[in-house]
């Protein structure tokens, strides 16, 4: 039989409201013999609180949902374990959406998210150029905040809500100019979510380093993925066979590029240079290792969770801005014919 509160009242001694006030958190002052009273009897009935009851009485529960574009990507999972390791600190649980980068399918996670009382929702990936996408989330941000909760993204939201930033785009042109560097001057970008701000400004930190050194930038859309990377390589070189370069904006294209590029003979780097984005944890595994545009992912989520957690600012959005670091291992080299000029 299930312990409920009136058991744990009896047993310490005190009236049901006063072990409600005790286990719920509540502010109402308790005497602290009373309060370990109650306590100590929680804990030795095993009582376990009923959180949506305590969400009821406090406005909010204590549960944070997190919409991410999919959970097998590893650059949303990076982010919710960030998120994971503040929310176990805080006693919090979280639910986590995969919207499969759908607009309607978001829209309604987030829906479901405030009638369940959720008291903190973090978009990740927010970050789309979609107007339509911008106009219906901000209604639904604002709907969900009036009723006591909080909104904070990771990347532009392009709406009025907390965010996370990390410069996508300094990152972009630093990896530009280590290739310029190393003699490439024609490069193939394989390009993830085209209407992701953070994709656009990882294309537009590439391209203004090459073009700034007189090369050239050949873009191929694709999803996401090592399969698409794998594929997307095979496209570019067929298309521009004097590619010297290829850059996926996440890491799981350029791994899908290295393989295309060791399965039909072309060496990494000697004949073609590999770089991404992330800096995913296989990343320094791999042969040669993969260098990579390296994003704080554990620290983008948890501070998403610690701006939500965290007193309501009065005027202004929160903005924490976070940087990025290009790690170079074995997978960019020289272009071929072209000594590394540092």
């Amino acid at each position: 039989m299930a312990v409920n509160l009136r058991d744990v009242a009896h047993r310490a001694g005190v009236s049901v409201p006063t072990a409600s006030r005790v286990l719920s958190g509540s502010d109402y002052p308790v005497a602290t013999a009373l309060r370990e009273r109650v306590e100590q009897a929680a804990r030795d009935l095993d009582y376990v609180p009923n959180a949506q009851a305590q969400g009821l009485l406090g406005g909010a529960a204590r549960t944070v949902g997190v919409l991410v574009g999919t959970v097998d990507d590893p650059y949303f999972s990076e982010i919710v374990n960030g998120i994971h390791e503040v929310a176990t600190d805080r006693q919090l649980l979280v639910t986590i959406c995969s919207t499969e980068r759908d607009v309607d399918r978001e829209l309604e996670y987030f829906r479901l998210l405030q009638a369940h009382r959720t008291g903190v929702v973090i978009i990740a990936g927010s970050g789309r150029t979609d107007d339509r996408y911008g106009t219906m989330m901000a209604a639904r941000a604002r709907s969900f905040e009036a009723a006591g909760g909080r909104v904070v993204a990771i990347g532009h939201p392009y709406f009025d809500v907390d965010h996370v930033l990390v410069d996508n785009a300094a990152g972009g042109r630093r990896l530009g100019e280590h290739l310029v560097a190393l003699g490439h001057r024609d490069v193939g970008v394989l390009v993830g979510v085209a209407e992701v701000s953070s994709t656009v400004e990882r294309v537009d930190g590439i391209r203004s380093a090459i073009e700034g050194a007189g090369g050239s930038v050949t873009l191929r859309q694709g999803a996401p993925t090592r399969d698409e990377g794998y594929a997307g390589a095979g496209a570019l070189l067929t298309d521009r066979p004097g590619l010297t370069a290829l850059v996926g904006t996440a890491d799981q294209m350029a791994i899908g590029a290295m393989s295309w590029l060791r399965e039909h003979g072309r060496a990494v780097p000697e004949d073609v240079s590999v770089a991404g984005f992330n800096d995913i944890a296989v990343s320094r595994d791999l042969n040669p290792g993969l260098t990579s545009v390296r994003l704080p992912l554990r620290a983008m989520g948890a501070a998403a969770l610690e701006i939500a957690l965290a007193p309501a600012p009065s005027t202004q959005p929160v903005i924490r801005e976070l940087g990025t670091e290009l790690i170079v291992r074995g997978s960019t080299g020289p272009a071929p014919g072209t000594p590394a000029r540092g």
